[in-house]
């Protein structure tokens, strides 16, 4: 992949200006795969203030891989529960979620992936909203 380090893992994060995220901005990330012998888990990474008004993130994430049509897929990403608060790791009171969006790791295809990330939750602009990206780490075998 490119821009990983030894690890496999590539991350890519888009920064909304003012800690507000629009509709009209969306979060994209491209990689280029060229191992397509191992194994990999796609994950969506959210950074928000603890002012944060909801429990979870209604978003829209566009996936093309070489050689195929885009695909859209609309998710819940659960960034809190009542009993336990964020579910994300904390520093002061910026929290960072890195959720799983693979059920279970996948073979990738050679070439270049962009990944296009929308919210599509009713307040607009999101506020406390960081950021928004992918990462994506190759499994030890």
């Amino acid at each position: 992949m490119m821009g990983c380090n030894t690890l496999g893992v590539v991350e890519q994060n888009e920064n909304f200006p003012s800690f507000e995220w629009s509709t009209s901005n969306k979060a994209n990330s491209s990689f280029t795969v060229s191992d397509t012998n191992s194994l990999y888990n796609i994950y969506i990474v959210i950074r928000h203030e603890d002012a944060y008004h909801y429990n979870n993130l209604w978003v829209n994430v566009t996936t093309q891989a070489p050689n195929t049509a885009p695909v859209k897929q609309q998710l819940e990403l659960i960034l809190a529960q009542s009993n336990k608060g964020w579910l994300g790791q904390g520093v002061d009171d910026i929290f960072t979620h890195r959720i799983r969006i693979t059920q279970s790791p996948v073979k990738l295809k050679m070439g270049q992936y962009h990944f296009t990330i929308e919210h599509t939750m009713r307040e607009n602009p999101l506020k406390s909203v960081l950021s928004a990206g992918i990462r994506v780490e190759k499994v030890a075998s």
